[in-house]
């Protein structure tokens, strides 16, 4: 009986680390995929950079084992660009995409050799996979943990400047118009990234872009103290990146949002900002913050608009038939309770990872059933 409350196609999160196989101290996929259930989703693409990469037949083959075994929600593999992700020779991407690969990214970090980055989106648009793009050039990070600006001066911390981000983007952009192949950039967090991804779709060029819930909830000004629960890349940017994210969702410009759901120990991340990794965990408070933020405080987007961007944007993007009511269709299904209000808990998450700069916030709008393929998931 769902009288009263809001019932929505599955969610669809095109970026998230399950870190198995070879990091499993952090997350699994049994655990990641329980996480992704209890927040609503039903189908999620999870990134190469574990140990082994994927990015060969043989470690896709092995990660596919495992999700069969393990995975209560869809779980995509995402196939690396490189072998090793050493950014020097192509991974196997023919053969992987043969075995029903959708995507693939060297998450994590850019390819920097634009040449055989150039070869990988011509192999992409041949085999009519999605190139997913982490923008960030490796030279400019200079062992930076946050955002350049006052708040990381105060802090006496590396600052990340816009550039970083921007650069790679527009790079990026020019090689998708060059190949044809289909990019969506991950987890965008700069005004210049709005501006490239507006002008690429004016220009009819195949190019998609994400933003997350932390890039457009907060902004480096929350950052007080030396707290590596707010230590993400991209970092946390300034107000007018963020004000520029939210117009962009707005508009349609970014027509995904995405968690890059990043789990840790709590070893790892109670470290300070300049030794921890970077990462948090996004999948269990993804839909609340959404909600709260875009819909009810802001009223940027309405719900079946937000909608569009959890569930069928990201779906069509990535070329699976899901993020749909409509009869016929798999019936992967989420309910929500968009009425109650709670406090987000990290003890209370299904992920291994606790590490979110939101625990203690309040929030509505709180999941209450998940259905795969018609049947519940229960956790």
């Amino acid at each position: 009986d769902a009288s009263g409350l809001y019932v929505m196609p599955g969610f669809v999160d095109l970026h998230v680390h399950f870190r198995e196989p070879g990091l499993t101290h952090k997350e699994t996929v049994k655990t990641g995929s329980m996480a992704a259930a209890a927040g609503g989703y039903t189908s999620v693409f999870c990134m190469p950079n574990t140990k082994p990469v994927i990015d060969s037949a043989e470690n896709y083959s092995m990660l596919m084992d495992i999700i069969q075994k393990d995975a209560c929600v869809n779980v995509y593999p995402v196939g690396a660009v490189t072998v090793n992700q050493q950014g020097e020779v192509l991974a196997d991407i023919e053969t992987m995409a043969d075995m029903g690969m959708k995507a693939i990214s060297e998450d994590g970090k850019s390819v920097m050799n634009s040449g055989l980055y150039s070869e990988a989106m011509k192999i992409a648009k041949d085999k009519g996979i999605v190139v997913f793009a982490h923008c960030e050039d490796i030279n400019l990070v200079r062992g930076g943990v946050m955002n350049a600006g006052k708040c990381a001066d105060m802090l006496g911390l590396n600052g990340i400047t816009n550039a970083v981000e921007d650069i790679i983007t527009a790079r990026d952009i020019m090689l998708a118009g060059e190949t044809g192949a289909k990019l969506h950039l991950c987890h965008c967090s700069t005004k210049d990234s709005v501006k490239l991804v507006k002008d690429a779709k004016d220009a009819g060029l195949p190019v998609s872009a994400e933003v997350c819930p932390h890039h457009f909830t907060l902004t480096d000004e929350d950052i007080t103290e030396d707290d590596a629960n707010y230590k993400m890349n991209p970092p946390l940017r300034a107000k007018e990146d963020v004000e520029a994210l939210i117009d962009g969702i707005r508009q349609g410009i970014m027509e995904v949002i995405s968690t890059d759901h990043a789990p840790h120990s709590a070893e790892e991340k109670n470290q300070s900002m300049a030794k921890a990794p970077f990462g948090i965990v996004g999948l269990e408070t993804a839909f609340a913050l959404s909600y709260t933020e875009l819909v009810c405080n802001k009223k940027v987007v309405t719900l079946p608009e937000l909608v569009k961007c959890m569930s069928t944007n990201p779906a069509r993007i990535a070329g699976i038939d899901r993020g749909s009511l409509t009869k016929g269709k798999v019936a992967d299904i989420v309910i929500a309770d968009i009425d109650e209000e709670y406090e987000i808990n990290a003890e209370k998450f299904y992920s291994m990872g606790k590490n979110t700069p939101f625990n203690g916030r309040k929030v509505r709008g709180k999941i209450v059933k998940t259905f795969v393929a018609g049947k519940e998931v229960i956790l």
